[in-house]
């Protein structure tokens, strides 16, 4: 199965070409160029380096945010209409529980938050059941320390992992530090995202778990917040 998959959901995106769950190319975001006029040429440049053509793509996956409601727009639009072009199914997914997915640990809850910029983070919490994670309530926008007592909260004194693209969003923070002297740590993983929201899509795939168009849905996370916080160039963690 051919992957195409793509995260315009903040300015540190990417896109990714996948056979079943083997990444083929990825390519970051990593120019001050809008999605608008970076995205098509860069999915060109990917599938021409794979040799695959995009009429060849057997599923089109998409970050469906949290981010910014321009970038969640572009990138779900966008693989919409290919979808529709091409009669392929598409698959969204959460970039918190791409970043969820990538911590290889027994701990019951899991705890991934991205930087959302002005002393905010994106965050979810999810429970490990069987057959993968399961959301903890919904994904909110909060500050560090309104974030970590509403993890200690759900998970009711049970062990937490964190995971994230910015650790130090929260490991720099006050909020933190009665975790880190319980020794708790923040496992911290690439901000290139594209190439396991391909690997999750392609699972889900494989049982089903695929969306039409019309069925595709954004996840903008109290989009009046969002709107606010990602005005203007994105900076980088620690900039």
């Amino acid at each position: 199965m051919i992957v195409l998959a793509i995260d315009t959901c903040e300015a540190r995106g990417s896109i990714a070409i996948l056979k079943d769950d083997a990444t083929l190319q990825a390519l970051p975001h990593t120019v001050p160029e809008e999605y608008s006029s970076w995205l098509l040429p860069a999915v060109d440049a990917a599938l021409e380096f794979a040799k695959i053509t995009l009429a060849a793509v057997d599923l089109f996956a998409a970050a469906s945010g949290p981010g910014s409601f321009t970038g969640v727009r572009i990138g779900l639009t966008t693989v919409k209409a290919w979808s529709e072009v091409f009669g392929k199914p598409i698959v969204a997914v959460s970039r918190l529980e791409a970043v969820a997915a990538q911590l290889q640990s027994t701990a019951p809850y899991v705890a991934s938050f991205i930087d959302a910029q002005r002393d905010q983070i994106f965050g979810a919490l999810y429970h490990r059941a069987e057959g993968g994670l399961a959301l903890v309530e919904e994904e909110m926008v909060a500050s560090p320390e309104v974030f970590v007592e509403w993890v200690d909260e759900r998970a009711s004194g049970n062990e937490v992992a964190w995971i994230s693209t910015d650790p130090d969003s929260l490991a720099k923070h006050p909020a933190w530090q009665p975790r880190a002297a319980r020794g708790d740590k923040i496992h911290g993983v690439p901000c290139v995202l594209a190439p396991f929201i391909g690997k999750m899509a392609f699972q889900r795939a494989l049982r089903g778990d695929v969306l039409d168009p019309l069925s595709v849905d954004a996840n903008y996370v109290r989009r009046s917040y969002v709107e606010v916080f990602q005005k203007g160039p994105a900076r980088m963690p620690g900039k």
